[in-house]
């Protein structure tokens, strides 16, 4: 028996004796209540569950004494016995062909090792887009029926696209917290409205207001590895004294297991639930030096040679069946051969880095399991491992970037002879990079396209490993059966030996679209349990029915960047593949079986309307004029002000909630004390060096640094000539954009005590700060400091008595 069920054991006698000798001291024992029922259900007058569970009336006896009265306290809740404890880890853009687990290059032997104990699902799909598939992963239902389409970045207001989660979706950490387990949650959290990603709240769809009695991760897209913005509960974490060697995907283990420790001594009578969900290795790619040294050198063969021994292996270890074929290379992605000395030296410090931070998540991930089987309780843990929430990322481009949201949202060029410099950085705190399309579709391999793309396998498909030797027993098998991530959350709720609730918090509950897969980790031959299912993106569409997969065709890639790829109809082309004999969906049969694919297109439709995936595709992309306005939102969440007054330091605001400062005119007003030996550090830091503000003193001179992007170019600083005195004073920073669109320029003055003192030209102005969980902070610059401070100090050392900012309208026009 593990240790921690001989402790659970040990506690419920204990338990029994206390309450018998407690009864025994108030004079009897008191006549047992009802009891639940075996299957721990507690149901409704209708027979279904409900959260929370309701208490049932007291049974004891009150007298005007106690020698007349009768003690009965209320029933704690407690989980079925034997419920498992749980791990749900999901890993961010890595393709089905990456881990040495499903045949890639990258060795994870952690992972390989819950496989030898495990099952590998090899037909497991997500949605090709991190929010809906983690809200899906979340909630068990498709994600548009919860308002997840799309990332939350690019919200619009219709329902399925409003990025709002709805309380008749209830997560499954609510409903194991509500049936006696203790939740947490790790990592990346991406489901929470930009508009609620505020120290204000509301907090409701945050991990705490999901359910989850523990956060401790960040809240966006991605965040710094060595630099990130991290919350604990609905706090914001101060990491300005963190260690030097410090790294997120590490700390974050730390904190995993010392939670995990302190869980076991507090309740080791109850079972745990750890959704645990690492940035990696979505951009930045980032590891600690020495991992990226491992693989110097490993990738000079190129995507293409990569490509074809990834496939080699999936067919020796049984991943992909014998005759699987490799899906045709798209004409505009250059082949490996085609490449230059210099493109090819770039190319492969890309994946380098990419396979270090990869590996280093997956040693991290090692170290938590191995705590889980120190605490004796790894035969008892249901162990789900998702590598990847899509498939791999197109969006560095042909090229590779090493500035993401630069790239993406701000126009930033990188020419070859940058990129090739960039290389003693890439991995490290001033890169903050993600490669090119060859190596996307090379760790897609065997399947065609890429994240974002929801007609194609390389869009959707994902390794999933699942161990749990109490409740597996078959060790190394693989299954073919078809499932999807909506199935998570009735496999662990079966496990758990638990009903999926039907009123939660006093809210009835939607149905739950997934289906269990427990019986297929349990019997390879198991009939597949889910027939149907559809996939849609921005788009990018299809319906997998019965075998067969229907894709609307895509009409250009992800990497390109001019949104065009998004803009879909229902004149697109349509494609019909039978996955019972073309694995890879190789094999375009749509003309071959039209009657079918005719069929398919209709049901779609039908899913389409029921799910609320109409209209296709409303947010079109993330344009550079659409992500300078997404602030005022379809849904009219966003209100901006025309001044925004702060006393004192010690202030963070996220995105949402600071003061627009792009193609507009502003104003900065501050009256700040200058300390004794002249000041230093930061009044303003708004963004990071990949793109951002800081208004600043510079050896004690008022200064103003843009950060465009990292590149020398690209920095634009205006400082005054001379250190200002101890004492009072009051600055002014005024800037006049040029106009004209977004991404212009304009000039900057600084003014002290009414003079101007000095003025200079900022030739390029981000429209998104970089990166997107950035902060504006008031006497400091938290996460990645825009600039280098002097002694590495960002935080004001004078004081602050007020800063008050003064943005304009947008300035757009002329065009």
């Amino acid at each position: 028996m593990a240790a921690k069920s001989k402790r659970r054991a040990l506690f419920k006698w204990v338990s029994v004796a206390l309450a018998v000798v407690g009864a025994f001291l108030i004079g009897r024992v008191a006549p047992r209540g009802a009891a639940f029922p075996p299957d721990h259900k507690l149901v409704d007058a209708n027979g279904d569950a409900i959260l929370p569970r309701p208490g049932k009336p007291f049974g004891g006896v009150i007298g005007a004494t106690p020698d007349q009265s009768r003690q009965e306290l209320p029933q704690r809740v407690k989980a079925p016995d034997g419920a498992p404890n749980v791990l749900v880890v999901m890993t961010d853009d890595v393709g089905f062909g990456a881990a040495s687990t499903f045949g890639g290059p990258i060795p994870t032997p952690n992972l390989d090792a819950l496989a030898a104990r495990g099952v590998i699902m090899s037909r497991f799909h997500t949605t090709a887009m991190c929010s809906p598939t983690r809200a899906a992963l979340l909630t068990g239902r498709n994600p548009h029926r919860v308002g997840s389409a799309v990332v939350t970045e690019v919200a619009s207001g219709y329902p399925g696209y409003n990025s709002v989660m709805p309380r008749s979706a209830a997560t499954l950490g609510r409903t194991l917290t509500g049936n006696g387990y203790n939740t947490a949650f790790f990592g990346k959290h991406h489901n929470t409205p930009l508009w609620e990603v505020s120290g204000a709240g509301p907090f409701d769809r945050w991990p705490t207001g999901l359910g989850f009695e523990y956060f401790y991760g960040f809240l966006g897209g991605d965040t710094d590895q060595f630099n990130p913005v991290l919350y604990r509960g609905t706090t914001r974490i101060d990491l300005s004294n963190k260690p030097a060697d410090f790294i997120l995907d590490r700390d974050m283990a730390d904190d995993a297991i010392h939670w995990l420790r302190t869980q076991n001594a507090a309740a080791p009578e109850k079972p745990f639930y750890i959704h645990y969900a690492p940035g990696t290795a979505h951009a930045p790619h980032q590891a600690p030096a020495e991992w990226l040294e491992k693989f110097r050198g490993k990738f000079s063969g190129g995507w293409n040679r990569v490509r074809e021994e990834t496939l080699a292996r999936q067919i020796d270890l049984g991943i992909v069946p014998k005759g699987t074929s490799l899906t045709p290379w798209p004409k505009d992605i250059p082949t490996w051969d085609s490449l230059t000395i210099r493109q090819k030296r770039i190319a492969e410090t890309f994946m380098e880095t990419y396979a270090g931070a990869l590996a280093f998540q997956d040693a991290q991930f090692g170290r938590l399991v191995a705590e889980i089987e120190v605490q004796g309780e790894l035969d008892n843990t249901l162990i789900i491992f998702i590598q990847g929430d899509n498939g791999a990322s197109a969006e560095g481009g042909l090229t590779g970037t090493t500035n993401e949201i630069g790239h993406l949202a701000n126009g930033v060029k990188e020419s070859e002879e940058w990129l090739d410099s960039a290389r003693a950085h890439m991995g490290g705190p001033r890169s903050y990079q993600t490669g090119p399309v060859g190596w996307a579709m090379a760790l897609n391999t065997p399947f065609s396209w890429t994240k974002q793309v929801a007609s194609h396998l390389g869009g959707t498909r994902n390794g999933l490993v699942a161990s749990w030797p109490d409740g597996i027993r078959e060790r190394g098998g693989i299954r073919t059966q078809f499932h999807h991530v909506i199935d998570v959350f009735p496999t662990v709720l079966e496990a758990a030996r638990l009903p999926a609730p039907a009123v939660v918090d006093g809210v009835p509950q939607m149905s739950v679209d997934g289906v269990s897969m427990l019986r297929a980790f349990r019997d390879a031959r198991a009939p597949e349990t889910r027939q149907k299912q559809y996939f849609e993106i921005m788009g990018y569409r299809a319906l997998y029915q019965d075998g067969y997969l229907a894709s609307a065709t895509p009409m250009n890639g992800p990497w390109v960047s001019d949104g065009a790829s998004t803009r879909a109809g229902p004149e697109q082309a349509w494609e019909l593949y039978d996955l019972k004999t073309d694995f890879s969906q190789s094999k375009d049969i749509g003309s071959l079986d039209p009657k079918r694919l005719a069929a398919m297109r209709a049901e779609f439709d039908a899913e389409a309307k029921s799910n609320g995936v109409y209209p296709l595709n409303p947010s079109r992309g993330l344009s550079r004029f659409e992500a300078l306005l997404y602030r005022a939102g379809a849904a009219g969440y966003y209100r901006e002000k025309r001044g925004y007054t702060y006393a004192g330091q010690s202030y963070s605001a996220t995105q949402s909630d600071a003061p627009p400062l792009f193609a507009r005119d502003f104003i900065i007003d501050a009256s700040v004390t200058i300390p004794k030996g002249g000041a230093e550090g930061a009044l303003i830091g708004y963004g990071s060096l990949f793109g951002g503000w800081t208004f600043y003193f510079d050896k004690g001179r008022p200064a103003v640094r843009h950060a465009f992007s990292q590149q020398p170019q690209d920095q634009f600083s205006i400082i005054a000539p001379a250190a200002l005195p101890p004492g009072d004073a009051r600055l002014r920073f005024k800037f006049d954009y040029d106009g004209g669109g977004v991404g212009k320029g304009g000039t900057m003055r600084i003014f002290v005590n009414g003079k101007e003192v000095a003025r200079g030209r900022i030739e390029r102005q981000v429209t998104v700060l970089a990166g997107i969980t950035e902060t504006f902070d008031i006497g400091a610059d938290t996460g990645a400091p825009v600039v280098d401070y002097a002694g590495g100090r960002n935080r004001f050392n004078g004081a602050i008595k007020q800063i008050e900012v003064k943005p304009e309208a947008l300035k757009l026009l002329p065009f």
